[in-house]
């Protein structure tokens, strides 16, 4: 099997995505009503805030700020709730592993920053070295936070878009279970030594193939629900769901087949992989949630649904390449350098889309960002994707690759993308959903505050020491005239100032992990006097 071939198969892919986006607009579905956008809003709802993470008066200045249009509709209410009761034990189990993984991530990845300014930290065992740790981190985000988090979202609101109760629960349910046995066996191997030695790939093909198995049976409610869908119309985050389930067994599958992919060919098809489970997977779940939650929130329809599909299609059509830009300099061929670098830059369509719309939609509506902190991450997260975008295409340009490439900036431009973006989304998702989920309240909203002030600004601190770090050596390491120790002396001033912003944002995760076992804690306990017998006397 030829790599060369398969990436141009995929390129193949994309064009007949962009044929069917030519078809799309012949088809009226790009019409100037555009009623698509009104899908994810009860008859009457428009202009109706929903934060169930907002205490009362935040909910009722968000309510007074907005203007209501018309009363809801009983009926339809009361069958959002059955979709939400139907979806509610599969979401929330895939939240809880989630902020599990979460927790162990953060933990590695902290200790991990540490040893790079203090590597006699721990030193005594082989599991905790900086190589075995810092994977450890990765692959607990790639495929343990990040993906059950986006995941849970994207089950939770599938019977809401769909409007009708979801379908095959079990089979979530059980394929979180194989995903995560996989993940626990695989972060086990890490730990030993047992490493396939790419990265995101790290996990040995022997239990990396429980992540496409999973992933699948995780995904095959969505087929099973769309048979029974209430609506006349598929919103795009249905959309963006959709492909994102579609394509990450077909990514994974294909990097994992084992005795096929060898030497540079190996090189070519990690990054391939390495590129587009971020921009393939990760990013449209957390573009599904954001054009869920953002019109939600705020009472109002996405303003254009016409850029919401063009955002989709040119993702798909552009994203499939953009990888070989990480292969700059390395023996590989220059064509696919060179495509990799225009894609990168035409990658500037969608996002520029995608920016646009959120700006338009919330333009007379930026004071609820005083009163919802789940629009406050959510908000927060699509501003990151934006910059992570564009920080990305020109990255991807050969004059700016050769100070970035090998040096800490690319760390942080991945913490751009995948934290400031996919997780501060995540979290602000979960504020939302959790409460739909449990049919309670938040316990401490004040938590929710501390929660985002400390990622925030953990993740700034973070993000500002390692990039300035980063081009610091890498303008280090194109000095002839330096002695290489020179481009590694001139970073742990910047290292410090990482492991500084990641205890912020561990801290930040602990206070989100404890309200959220603060929430269990209060429904379990409201469930145990629920089912207490009445002692009547007298």
């Amino acid at each position: 099997m030829n790599p060369t071939a398969i990436l141009l198969a995929t390129f193949l892919l994309s064009i007949a995505g962009l044929f069917a986006f030519i078809w799309s607009l012949r088809k009226g579905l790009f019409d100037a009503d555009a009623g698509g956008a009104r899908t994810i809003f009860a008859q009457g709802e428009i202009g109706h805030v929903e934060d169930p993470a907002a205490d009362a008066g935040q909910a009722h200045t968000l309510q007074r700020d907005a203007r209501v249009l018309g009363p809801t509709t009983a009926a339809e209410l009361a069958a959002r709730e059955a979709a939400d009761r139907s979806s509610a034990q599969p979401a929330f189990a895939l939240f809880t592993y989630a902020i599990v993984w979460l927790i162990v991530a953060s933990l590695a990845g902290l200790v991990s920053s540490l040893k790079l300014h203090w590597p006699e930290l721990l030193d005594q065992y082989g599991w905790l070295t900086f190589g075995r740790l810092r994977t450890l981190h990765l692959n607990a985000v790639a495929y343990g936070w990040a993906p059950q988090a986006l995941l849970g979202l994207a089950i939770w609101m599938l019977p809401r878009l769909l409007r009708t109760p979801l379908i095959g629960a079990r089979f979530v349910l059980v394929g979180a279970l194989i995903w995560n046995a996989g993940l626990v066996a695989g972060l086990i191997a890490i730990a030993f030594g047992l490493s396939a030695g790419l990265e995101w790939l790290e996990i040995p093909w022997q239990v990396g193939g429980l992540f496409a198995f999973g992933g699948m049976l995780i995904g095959l409610p969505m087929v099973f629900t769309l048979r029974r869908k209430r609506v006349h119309h598929l919103y795009v985050s249905v959309w963006y769901i959709g492909a994102a389930l579609f394509w990450f067994p077909v990514l994974y599958l294909v990097a994992k087949v084992p005795g096929v992919h060898f030497g540079i060919e190996m090189a070519t098809m990690n990054w391939w992989f390495g590129h587009n489970v971020l921009g393939l997977f990760y990013t449209p779940l957390s573009i599904a949630a954001v054009y869920y939650f953002l019109p939600k929130i705020i009472g109002r329809p996405v303003q254009s649904y016409n850029l919401s599909l063009l955002g989709f299609w040119t993702l798909a059509f552009f994203y499939g390449q953009v990888g070989a830009h990480h292969l700059i300099g390395g023996p590989v061929p220059e064509w696919l350098i060179t495509l990799s670098i225009v894609q990168s830059v035409m990658m500037v369509i969608p996002v520029i889309a995608f920016s646009l719309n959120m700006h338009l939609t919330l333009r007379g509506n930026f004071d609820a960002l005083r009163h919802s902190y789940s629009l406050r991450f959510i908000f927060f997260g699509a501003v990151m994707y934006t910059l992570a975008s564009l920080q990305g295409t020109f990255e991807a340009l050969r004059s700016v690759n050769a100070v970035t490439h090998f040096t800490h900036f690319t760390v942080a431009h991945a913490h751009l993308g995948m934290y400031g973006f996919v997780s501060m989304v995540a979290f602000g998702g979960i504020y939302f959903a959790l409460p739909r989920v449990l049919d309670l309240r938040w316990p401490r909203p004040h938590l929710i505050a501390l929660h985002f002030w400390l990622v925030v600004a953990g993740f700034l601190f973070y993000l500002v020491t390692l990039s300035v770090g980063g081009v610091l050596q890498g303008l280090a390491l194109l000095d002839p005239a330096r002695p290489f120790m020179d481009s590694v002396a001139v970073t742990l001033p910047w290292l410090q100032g990482r492991s500084l912003g990641g205890a912020l944002m561990t801290a930040g995760h602990l206070v989100f992990a404890w309200h959220f076992f603060l929430a269990v804690r209060a429904t379990a306990w409201r469930t145990r006097v629920q089912s207490l017998p009445l002692n009547v006397t007298g």
